[in-house]
């Protein structure tokens, strides 16, 4: 008869050790390696607390194996999400080559003021986020556009950065196409459009306080002669590529899928197969540039598009800073940021499957009695979620399931869940460097999160917005304590500010 080995209850030091051995590894990579802290560095740190938190773990009494079992099944959650970054590298390639977004850029220098740029490009991608409900998709169309619209304009790509990030995650928020816009309700028990509505109280405050932040940004730095950098820019892409409107069919395909609710990763993929085919169309010259030479012209077109798919393009145009905005895209481009997510999905695994993280949490909600405090340790557990698990997701469903029943024990309405599950979880993603949104946007608009995390002004405001409401009593829904419950709570618990 075999003994089977009994499971420890985590400590709230164990729970402790490895947040705090990774916190302290993150700094100094940060410290120590800057701008390439997420090249290398950052992954080594996770990989560190993983294995502390695993030897927790297996001090408690968990088996390898189990460790083990639950870092494929982390690994599996994110798969879904590498699959969408390969397509969108893929994506970026040949729309690169097919001249899709050096016609954005184009019409966007002629169509976009200056002083009003940072302010229109977050309003663009907030109309564009809530049509079709996605906001790695806005970035990576949309987004891509406008960050060489900036360079064109001369304007700072930090800030574009933080407006393109901002406008897509407003739209994404509040779109009934969204997946964590659909995913809160849903662990909180509410109505989809209900929630929607309640979101408005939070997210149209913090959007528009959010343009005029912008506006006055936009005002205040202003490019000296950038009619003379717009004139050098349009010059050079006109050289380069075929520029027209039937250029954008691919951008209006993708979208329309998007609408369509195509999932994610078909619908970039037929993106990025129609750009090579609009490449092979309308860029015979461009593509012949880009090819070795002494090679017929149909296997120059072959390879030249196959290699965009995986690797990529690189011109040579005049311009450094023009072959450094279009030298871009590829599956390859993808594999550091790939590298990262499995990293930060083995950590957040390790945490979730051995106990820590439910014990971390659980201590986290002890002793919150008003409605503030209550509404104040969802948001901060889904950005601690998000920091400790490098997933949405789980920042999501995690807390939600968690904070659920006492929700109700304290006679707050679920929609006081499910719109705090969004301003904790769902906006504070991007932030994060090493999060999936936050190494995707990072991937796909070439800025470091730590560096435009300053100008992501509504992802910053909303979720402070939501708790300064939550403690003066505006908008806060109330129900009933169903009776069952008030039976086990005692009179304090019941005191809701």
């Amino acid at each position: 008869m075999t003994n089977k080995k009994i499971i420890k209850e985590a400590s709230l030091l164990d729970a402790v050790i490895p947040i705090v051995i990774l916190i302290s590894l993150l700094g100094g990579s940060v410290y120590l390696f800057a701008d390439n802290s997420s090249f290398g560095p950052n992954q080594i740190a996770l990989l560190v607390a993983m294995g502390i938190a695993a030897l927790i773990g297996m001090k408690n009494g968990y088996s390898w194996e189990t460790i083990e079992e639950g870092i494929i099944q982390g690994i599996s959650r994110s798969l879904g999400a590498i699959l969408i970054l390969l397509a969108v590298g893929s994506l970026i390639g040949t729309w690169m080559l097919a001249g899709t977004v050096p016609t954005l850029i184009y019409y966007g220098l002629d169509l976009l003021n200056p002083s009003l740029f940072y302010s229109a490009s977050c309003l663009i991608c907030a109309v564009v986020a809530m049509s079709i409900g996605s906001s790695w998709t806005t970035a990576a169309t949309v987004g891509v556009a406008l960050m060489g619209v900036s360079i064109g304009m001369g304007m700072s790509e930090v800030i574009t950065a933080g407006a393109v990030v901002s406008g897509a995650y407003f739209g994404d928020k509040i779109s009934p196409l969204s997946e964590t816009t659909n995913l809160a309700p849903a662990i909180a028990g509410t109505n989809l459009f209900e929630h929607i509505q309640y979101m408005l109280w939070t997210t149209i405050p913090s959007i528009l306080i959010t343009l005029v932040l912008f506006v006055i940004i936009g005002y205040g730095s202003s490019p000296i002669d950038s009619g003379s950098k717009i004139l050098e820019m349009q010059t050079l892409l006109a050289a380069e590529f075929n520029l027209g409107i039937e250029m954008l069919i691919p951008l209006f395909v993708l979208l329309t899928l998007a609408i369509k609710k195509v999932p994610a990763f078909p619908a970039v993929s037929i993106g990025a197969l129609l750009g090579a085919i609009w490449a092979l169309i309308f860029q015979p010259e461009a593509i012949l540039r880009l090819a070795e030479d002494n090679v017929d012209t149909t296997k120059a077109s072959i390879v030249v598009v196959w290699t965009a798919l995986f690797d990529g393009v690189s011109f040579s145009t005049p311009s450094d800073t023009l072959n450094s905005l279009l030298s871009r895209g590829g599956m390859s481009s993808m594999l550091n940021t790939i590298w990262l997510i499995m990293c930060a999905m083995t950590f957040g695994a390790v945490l979730e499957k051995v106990g820590l993280l439910k014990r971390a949490v659980k201590a986290f909600l002890s002793g919150a009695k008003s409605a503030g405090d209550m509404i104040t340790r969802t948001i901060l557990t889904c950005i601690g979620t998000n920091i400790i698990t490098a997933d949405q997701y789980i920042a999501i469903v995690m807390p939600g399931r968690m904070y659920k029943n006492e929700f109700e024990k304290r006679g707050l309405h679920q929609l006081n869940l499910s719109r705090s599950l969004e301003d904790g979880g769902t906006l504070t993603s991007p932030l994060i460097p090493w999060n999936t949104c936050g190494v995707y946007m990072h991937g796909v608009l070439g800025v470091n999160p730590l560096d435009y995390i300053f100008y992501t002004f509504f992802n910053l405001i909303n979720p402070v917005l939501a708790i300064i409401y939550a403690y003066l009593g505006i908008k806060i829904l109330r129900v009933p304590i169903p009776k069952h419950l008030t039976e086990q709570l005692d009179k304090t618990e019941l005191a809701v500010k």
